[in-house]
């Protein structure tokens, strides 16, 4: 008898990446299944009220949501209990960290995705660099600094210029780059916004480099890396959702024995922090030196169908749908 699950699509929360979320929940409405699942979507505002969602996508387009035809949800473990499966699209603070996670978890309701503790270790960027320093995966020179910090100590320890980010953070909100103590002042100020724990890197010029990397019946697939090409110097929150300049493209001039390092890397870092389901893995690539470095692993990566984790599993034969799909089904 074929049974048709009843699937929740989680979007929102009280993250700066809020908006990102609408759009990533708006793109997998669109082209989930509708003959294998039966869907209902649910928003969480910023201040962590739940919300049932059931109007035109136009509003999660724009980001308007809440002035939708919306249902306040004042139950919501009786609620997320009425479903077989939850999709959290939730990037973020809250939505991606393992907090959401932990939830559902505690009340034994299966999801898509990393479970609580390696949403937790990939959302930290502190931490999981930690993390891939024990797995013997190489990084850029980096400090973690908290509230209590001197300037001159951050600039004798790491040479200018440097890349400055909230440790718990997306979609590069909050990056900038510092080419003096001046500029490294303002930066940490701005990443202070986000996060008490500040991540400060050496700047490199390298190739950015990422690879989706899928979970499916316990076998781990990955692409092959695809490359930003940033319309600014780095691939901030402009270049990535605002310049339409930026491109992303899957490159044939990297050598294979570097693509196949990285691929090897992304795994053991998949397997290394016991993810779940799905991931994006970001790496630089020294052209020069021919170094790899990892720059970080992310949990519930950008789901848009022109994002790069959903671009990339499909140069790998899996279409969109297809990908929704096998999301859901290998949810436990």
């Amino acid at each position: 008898m074929f049974f048709i699950k009843k699937v929740l699509i989680l979007f929102g929360g009280n993250s700066s990446e809020h908006y990102v979320s609408c759009k990533s929940a708006e793109s997998i409405i669109e082209n989930i299944d509708k003959k294998l699942f039966e869907v209902e979507v649910a928003g969480i505002d910023f201040d962590n009220t739940w919300y049932k969602f059931s109007d035109d996508l136009s509003y999660l387009k724009s980001g308007n949501w809440k002035e939708a035809n919306i249902l306040k949800i004042d139950n919501i473990i009786k609620y997320i209990k009425e479903f077989d499966v939850v999709f959290p699209i939730t990037h973020g603070t809250n939505g991606e960290d393992g907090k959401l996670q932990g939830m559902l978890e505690l009340f034994n309701i299966p999801f898509v995705g990393c479970k609580t503790l390696a949403s937790g270790i990939g959302m930290d960027k502190g931490v999981s660099k930690v993390m891939f320093d024990k797995l013997g995966i190489s990084q850029v020179p980096y400090l973690v600094i908290n509230e209590s910090y001197k300037i001159n100590d951050i600039i004798e320890q790491i040479e200018f210029p440097v890349i400055v980010k909230p440790a718990n953070g997306g979609s590069s909100i909050g990056i900038n780059k510092a080419n003096d103590k001046k500029e490294l002042v303002r930066a940490i100020k701005e990443a202070k916004k986000y996060d008490k724990k500040i991540i400060i890197e050496k700047f490199i010029k390298a190739r950015e480099l990422e690879v989706a990397v899928l979970e499916n019946k316990g076998n781990i697939l990955c692409s092959n890396p695809g490359e930003i090409k940033s319309a600014n110097e780095f691939y901030d929150y402009d270049a990535k959702y605002v310049n339409s300049k930026s491109t992303t493209i899957i490159p044939d001039d990297i050598p294979l024995s570097i693509v196949d390092k990285i691929k090897e890397y992304a795994k053991k870092i998949f397997k290394g922090l016991n993810c779940n389901g799905y991931a994006r893995v970001d790496f630089f690539y020294d052209e020069k030196s021919e170094e790899i470095y990892i720059n970080e692993i992310n949990t519930i990566p950008g789901f848009t169908s022109i994002s790069m984790y959903p671009k990339l599993i499909e140069s790998i034969g899996i279409n969109y749908t297809d990908l929704i799909t096998i999301l859901i089904n290998n949810s436990y």
